[in-house]
């Protein structure tokens, strides 16, 4: 179920959903993630299960993951605002996966190891979880929706509340919008040089995909 980030980079899924999130608009999440990263609309226990669960999607390994990204900060404040029609969907989630988890293991989400996370994560995405309510959401929909979410903090705009430091761009080797940095020389559009990367860094051309407008 879980699928790497080297599986996600090579996939075109991932290619086309990192570009609709870095040009996913989140003005009021924004106001509310630049004023604070505490929780807003998950409770402190429903914050450390969706975050659990965003570390599962986007792991983290050699590289930053969903957690280093913020991904549930951006989640907690989308649900305050542009996707507050989302929220009671997640609070009937974190509840349903708790019941799975108890039901399989006798603890919560965030008491499982990782792989015992993932079995879980994948029952759901499959809608066979064992324990989840029959009075709850269909489970695929609610993995559904914490995945698109964890995608976009992963990779929207850092404006917009998720993609901390652009460790989701540092990931997929963005470098981010060329009117940001004057475009590109003839020597990138060929290969032969560098891209230089919105905090800084040089990335290299070869191996990351095509130039992206913007």
């Amino acid at each position: 179920m879980t699928v790497s980030r080297r599986e996600l980079l090579a996939g075109g899924l991932f290619l086309g959903g990192a570009a609709a999130a870095m040009q996913f608009p989140f003005p009021r999440a924004l106001a509310a993630a630049a004023a604070s990263k505490e929780p807003v609309v998950l409770s402190a226990a429903e914050w450390k299960t969706v975050e659990a669960i965003t570390a599962r999607l986007i792991p983290t390994d050699h590289e930053p993951g969903a957690v280093e990204a913020g991904c549930v900060n951006f989640i907690d404040k989308a649900l305050a605002n542009e996707d507050a029609a989302s929220a009671r969907l997640y609070q009937a989630g974190v509840q349903s996966i708790d019941a799975v988890a108890q039901k399989r293991a006798g603890k919560f989400f965030i008491e499982l190891p990782p792989k015992e996370q993932d079995a879980v994560l994948g029952a759901l995405e499959d809608g066979n979880a064992e324990g989840w309510p029959e009075a709850a959401p269909p489970s695929p929909l609610f993995f559904g929706q914490v995945w698109l979410h964890t995608l976009w903090g992963f990779l929207a705009e850092p404006k917009y509340g998720g993609n901390r430091d652009y460790a989701g761009w540092r990931v997929l080797g963005y470098p981010g919008g060329r009117h940001k940095l004057g475009g590109y020389t003839a020597e990138q559009m060929m290969g032969e040089a560098k891209l230089d990367a919105l905090w800084g860094e040089k990335l290299p051309r070869s191996g990351r995909g095509t130039p992206q407008k913007g």
